[in-house]
């Protein structure tokens, strides 16, 4: 899936019942994250943590969801060792687990080669994650290697920069940024506009070429 795609509206046996996307998604920003299969040591730590900061991803108005080519039946007994080795995940599960057994969802989401799907030594997903906002459009996506394990922390931060800059967008994101910190003006803003929209004021920034197109400001 290409940024600005829309996820298609797919039907899905999870882990919490049949799921239609479109309809559980409703007005959410989704977090759609798959996995290689189950009783994978660090995808078993991926999803407690992400569990565990569930009550960070809900100020988000932000549900999970993850995927693993993996049945049902095998999905559940993971989550029960998932939930004994994060001791500090609150109560139930929080979120669903897809079971794409047949892969098929996994390849017309592009997360595996339609000719390698049948082979299990080589029918694994990448582990992909999307965050999709609630016109279902892939806003974000991150692809990693078996070997390193996600963070949580970068997730929500990349969350809380699209929701910002959805709702505030004459600005993007620097480096580094965190809420509350600086942001940057976009080139296409003119600093009379910027003035009416930012008036507590913003910074500009001098530079050696004599293109003014960086301004930052914490006025938001």
């Amino acid at each position: 899936m290409r940024l600005g795609q829309t996820i298609p509206n797919f039907m899905a046996e999870t882990t919490k019942g049949p799921i239609f996307f479109h309809d559980w998604q409703g007005d959410s920003w989704v977090v759609l994250f798959s996995h290689p299969s189950d009783f994978t040591p660090v995808c078993t730590t991926e999803l407690g943590r992400i569990a565990v900061h569930q009550p960070e991803f809900e100020k988000r108005n932000t549900k999970c969801l993850a995927h693993s080519v993996d049945p049902l039946d095998s999905h559940v007994d993971w989550v029960n060792d998932i939930k004994s080795y994060c001791l500090d995940i609150p109560g139930e599960f929080p979120y669903p687990i897809i079971a794409d057994p047949t892969r098929d969802l996994a390849v017309s989401l592009g997360m595996l080669d339609e000719d390698q799907k049948k082979d299990p030594e080589v029918a694994k997903t990448i582990r992909a994650l999307f965050i999709i906002s609630p016109d279902h459009k892939v806003r974000l996506s991150m692809f990693y290697p078996m070997s390193t394990g996600r963070n949580v922390d970068e997730i929500l931060r990349t969350i809380d920069s699209l929701q910002l800059t959805d709702r505030l967008k004459v600005v993007a994101t620097p480096a580094n940024w965190t809420p509350g910190t600086k942001v940057m003006i976009l080139p296409c803003v003119t600093d009379a506009e910027a003035h009416k929209i930012f008036p507590k004021g913003f910074d500009k920034v001098t530079m050696p070429s004599g293109v003014n197109y960086v301004r930052t400001t914490e006025n938001y």
